[in-house]
């Protein structure tokens, strides 16, 4: 099959997925189609629960492998919507549709790659193609709780779209709930102990904060206070303030450290909600990114979460669609971008398997 069919029968498949709910959890229908359009090429597949797997052709285990993933789970629609979300139709050369850019652009794209080199020879690396589930509510079956069923993998492209600009590195989430704490009253009674009054000097706090790492890919670390609930009651002065504090990590911290950190000098409890959600990044000379500069691609840091955060080798976040679209009224990806992103992971794999041949 030539490029042009490929591509053909690529945007094809995006249209069906769209025509299928298939919200986080609830993915086993576009699974079957993805597993029946793999079949169509002789291509095998494995399952687990909706993820779906497929391996090249001439695997050897003695190589290196390049993961391919994206995921076919969406979130549900917005209220905002005036067209039909789950009816694919094209204006303007605009495919509209739940999850056409986020992420059934990139996903079917990859697809299509997979299946170009699906029956090469002698290639440097292995190809893993993963169809992911449950990325929208980061889901314990997502690619996290697939990975160690998984092959090991040594470098991996994610699937997201970038307007197929190289996202070399990713910043990483910590959510922090802290308590600034004051002696409960009555309000008539004087009281110098008001959590209230006690949580200006820390929001102060956390508004001057700054973290003495930067990044070249990713600048610097960005803290931000979003939530705060304190009282019950107009004539009762609360014993406790409560804040959320979102943390974005650049690849100069752990998050580890960022808990660390905070926990020792802020002026008030924090607890952090959970570590896994690490930054990530890939070398700038990594020969996958040198292979994308190679066609004019521009190499930036995205501030945006993604299954990345669950890769512990390096990774590389591109594919076709903007993200400003991703969970918008009316969502939709341009049937171009979705031509020009299979031509150009086409070409960038063919840089890369055939580096160091």
């Amino acid at each position: 099959m030539n490029q042009t069919e490929l591509t053909e029968s690529a945007i094809a498949l995006l249209k069906q997925l769209i025509s299928i709910e298939s919200f986080s959890k609830e993915e086993d229908k576009t699974a079957d189609a993805i597993q029946a359009w793999l079949a169509k090429y002789d291509i095998p597949t494995e399952r687990d629960l909706n993820n779906i797997i497929a391996k090249n052709k001439y695997w050897d285990d003695s190589k290196p492998t390049l993961l391919l993933n994206s995921h076919h789970d969406t979130v549900k629609p917005n209220t905002a919507y005036t067209k039909d979300p789950f009816l694919p139709h094209i204006e303007d050369g605009k495919l509209f549709g739940l999850g056409s850019n986020d992420a059934g652009g990139p996903l079917v794209s990859l697809l299509a790659t997979f299946v170009n080199y699906y029956n090469s020879e002698d290639l440097n690396h292995n190809i893993l193609m993963v169809a992911s589930a449950e990325e929208e509510n980061a889901g314990e079956n997502s690619l996290r709780g697939l990975l160690p069923k998984l092959p090991h993998i040594d470098v991996a492209i994610v699937g997201e779209p970038t307007l197929m600009q190289l996202a070399i590195a990713e910043k990483g989430l910590v959510v922090f709930d802290a308590v600034v704490k004051g002696t409960p009253s009555h309000a008539a009674h004087p009281n110098n102990d008001n959590s209230i009054y006690n949580t200006i000097k820390v929001l102060e706090w956390f508004k001057n904060y700054s973290f003495e790492k930067s990044s070249e890919a990713l600048g610097d670390v960005k803290m931000t206070v979003t939530q705060i609930n304190a009282g019950k009651q107009h004539n009762v002065v609360p014993a406790q303030v409560d804040l959320v504090v979102d943390v974005r990590v650049n690849d100069a911290y752990s998050n580890k450290e960022i808990a660390d950190l905070l926990k020792k000098d802020a002026p008030c409890e924090l607890k952090e909600r959970s570590l896994r959600l690490n930054s990530s990044k890939i070398d700038k000379d990594h020969p996958l990114v040198q292979s994308g500069i190679a066609l004019g691609r521009t190499t930036y840091g995205s501030p945006t979460l993604s299954d990345q955060a669950a890769l512990s080798c390096q990774s590389l976040k591109l594919g076709p669609g903007d993200s400003t679209r991703s969970h918008s009224a009316n969502e939709f990806i341009y049937v171009h971008e979705i031509e020009e992103g299979i031509d150009l992971y086409i070409k960038l794999l063919k840089g890369f398997l055939s580096i160091n041949n």
